[in-house]
């Protein structure tokens, strides 16, 4: 129904975003992935006016609107939820689990562990998302991996940030502080909302 949503960017968070267009906001669900890409993009250009592609599902008790950064990503959640025990929230997950070249990744090379590691994902439907996509993820060519920029905010804000995204995604609010806790120990409190959510959703 809507192929894109292109206006101003009234908020921002690690796992939604609305935009206003012609009077109208959209809110959607994004993943880390497109949360990050968006946030570069307005402190590059100055510019609250942004574009995302979309997918729309429609439930019986409601419509619910994701949003990607790149005609790319979207494809890609496309082909995962395609995979039957893969939902538009799982792949969401998925998405914000590893970047969309890790997945593309995994999945051509047969990586059972890397996909199964991923929250929500169990063997049977790693094994599945392997068997049913990995000649599309070749067929497409894995791209090579980006190096990552980030103007992040400061770690409290970070903390915070990431710990609203793992709410939303469903871990218990002690479960997500103590994992998080755990994750800046190890890694350091200077790492980005989007790092601080993919290792939190490796443990």
């Amino acid at each position: 129904m809507f192929a894109y949503v292109k206006g101003k960017l009234v908020s921002l968070e690690a796992t939604n975003a609305i935009i206003e267009a012609t009077g109208v906001g959209y809110e959607m669900r994004i993943s880390v992935n497109t949360y990050t890409k968006v946030q570069a993009q307005v402190s590059e250009k100055a510019d609250e006016n942004v574009q995302l592609f979309t997918y729309l599902q429609v439930l019986e008790n409601a419509h619910n609107l994701f949003g990607f950064a790149e005609i790319s990503e979207k494809r890609l959640f496309l082909d995962l939820i395609s995979v039957s025990g893969i939902g538009p929230n799982t792949a969401i997950i998925m998405l914000s689990s590893l970047s969309p070249a890790e997945i593309q990744r995994a999945i051509a090379s047969e990586d059972v562990k890397t996909v199964q590691s991923i929250k929500g994902i169990g063997a049977k439907t790693a094994q599945r998302a392997i068997l049913e996509l990995k000649d599309k993820m070749k067929k497409y060519g894995i791209p090579d991996e980006n190096g990552k920029t980030s103007n992040a905010p400061s770690y409290r804000s970070n903390k915070d940030e990431a710990l609203n995204a793992l709410l939303t995604l469903g871990f218990v609010k002690a479960v997500a502080e103590k994992n998080i806790e755990m994750v800046l120990k190890l890694r350091g409190n200077d790492l980005s909302v989007e790092n601080i959510i993919k290792e939190t959703l490796k443990m």
